[in-house]
């Protein structure tokens, strides 16, 4: 088993979360390839066969651009906060048609004391989220196995964060999972404690919680009309 992450990983998050300036990162830039970076690369490749065992359509992509990993520089044109990097670093496994329409994901986030893996779909577009709320009402059955197994949500929580304050209209206040279509992101979350994060297990922990998270993501591409 390899160790991707370390403790020097995690050292440098902290470090940049309170260091965070263009000026300190370059002066550190080396730690943060060789920290963060180039493992989770590693990572990324040692994922692909058994994301290509799950789907055919998803892609574990080391790719410095382009590929699974999302930018450690943030977008700071239109938010209050100027702070020129993300204190954490995150990567999708994608969908081959993510740039034709909207695709769930698997997800991987690194950050000291707030690491965690999930899937599904965040900040979809209004029309994606009536799709959704759409199917899950019209299949309700296969929604309580892929979202509400007793064992699937030991694990896992639906994420809760910017929902409606009422059910969306149109559907009958007594459907079974109304609650469940007053979300806009629709996502299963979990979380790895800093010690599972930087365990040589990491790659089998991830292996597992994606074959876990599989089925969630196909009902989701199902709803989007997309192969899984």
């Amino acid at each position: 088993m390899s160790t991707y992450f370390t403790a020097s990983s995690l050292k440098f998050l902290r470090s940049l979360a309170r260091h965070n300036e263009r000026a300190w990162f370059l002066e550190h830039k080396a730690d943060y390839e060789k920290h963060v970076r180039a493992p989770f690369q590693q990572l990324l490749i040692d994922l692909q066969p058994a994301v290509a065992a799950l789907s055919v359509h998803y892609r574990s992509d080391p790719k410095t651009v382009g590929g699974s990993m999302f930018r450690i520089q943030r977008d700071t044109r239109f938010s209050g906060d100027k702070a020129p990097y993300k204190p954490w670093q995150g990567a999708r496994i994608f969908h081959e048609r993510r740039k034709q329409i909207a695709a769930p994901s698997f997800y991987l986030h690194l950050q000291p004391g707030a690491s965690f893996i999930g899937a599904g779909l965040w900040h979809p577009e209004t029309h994606t989220q009536r799709n959704i709320r759409q199917f899950i009402f019209d299949n309700p059955d296969t929604w309580a196995r892929v979202a509400h197994d007793n064992k699937l949500r030991q694990r896992f929580d639906l994420a809760a964060e910017d929902m409606l304050v009422r059910p969306p209209p149109g559907f009958p206040s007594d459907f079974a999972y109304i609650d469940d279509l007053r979300h806009r992101n629709f996502a299963l979350l979990a979380g790895f404690d800093d010690e599972q994060i930087t365990s040589p297990g990491l790659l089998k922990l991830v292996e597992k919680d994606f074959a876990r998270l599989a089925p969630f993501v196909d009902y989701l591409c199902a709803a989007q009309n997309l192969e899984f």
